[in-house]
């Protein structure tokens, strides 16, 4: 099975251009959807047995659970922009309706949950920022509802990656449940690319290469991760933006590095530090 899946090339009624569940993907915790909304239309959901996490890519949205109500929140016109997103939890046993205020592209994060917290509106106010790497390996990631803010399965997160720059990189993997060592998390791995028309290369392999896939990935395109190393390479000229949406056994981000890159690791720190 490949680990790669495009987009429709038409939305289906509902606005939907991308659809992953647990059993889509042969895994357990991680489901993934990716609406494309007109102004004035409506996405209504039920939550089930599942926490959510709604993250309002670009575009404008009012957003209502059963209890609780936002509008007009978003403000990014590109995920390109550099500004943090908005976004909602929903907990399990809850529902929702997204209402777009102007075109809307909604990402719609989900992992099994029990209800141990209350629906919320994530502001950008509520994200962490940091920039991760140096020289060719240097990426900025926003930290969406990782260790910022409470959920039981869910961690969500964006990166950029600058052109001709590498990120998920030196290879690294989370797919044991041995902490505190490593942790087990599936993952995807929604890609945008800037300019759209670009793509970018991505590889999932594992240490014994039962699984050893190398992708080009383009606009839209969602790689899945169920073990093994991930890294991702935007080549010269275009930028890369990836949503990821990991869930486990526990809410733990533990990765383990490949050995055979992990130098790079003690390499950059040289540099930073001469």
């Amino acid at each position: 099975m490949s680990r790669l899946l495009s987009p429709v090339s038409v939305p289906n009624a509902d606005g939907r251009i991308q659809n992953i569940t647990p059993e889509s993907a042969g895994w357990e915790y991680v489901g993934f959807e990716v609406y494309q909304l007109e102004a004035g239309r409506s996405l209504k959901a039920e939550s089930h047995n599942n926490e959510l996490c709604l993250v309002i890519l670009t575009g404008k949205a009012s957003v209502t659970t059963r209890k609780e109500s936002w509008s007009n929140i978003g403000q990014r016109t590109s995920v390109f922009d550099q500004q943090a997103p908005y976004a909602v939890y929903v907990p399990p046993s809850d529902e929702y309706q997204v209402t777009a205020e102007t075109d809307l592209e909604l990402a719609v994060c989900k992992a099994p949950a029990t209800g141990q917290y209350p629906a919320r509106l994530i502001t950008p106010a509520d994200t962490r920022f940091e920039t991760r790497g140096i020289g060719t390996n240097q990426r900025h990631v926003c930290n969406i509802l990782f260790g910022n803010m409470a959920a039981e399965k869910l961690l969500v997160c964006e990166v950029i990656t600058p052109d001709g720059n590498w990120s998920s990189y030196p290879p690294h993997k989370h797919d044991r449940d041995m902490a505190p060592s490593e942790t087990k998390l599936e993952e995807t791995y929604y890609h945008r690319i800037d300019p759209d028309q670009g793509f970018v290369f991505q590889r999932v392999y594992t240490d014994d290469r039962s699984i050893d896939e190398t992708m080009a990935v383009e606009n839209r395109g969602v790689v899945m991760v169920p073990e093994g190393y991930h890294p991702v390479g935007a080549p010269h000229g275009y930028t890369s933006y990836y949503l990821n949406v990991m869930a486990g056994p526990s809410r733990e981000w533990i990765f383990h590095n490949d050995p055979d890159h992990a130098w790079i690791i003690e390499a950059d720190k040289l540099k930073a530090s001469s």
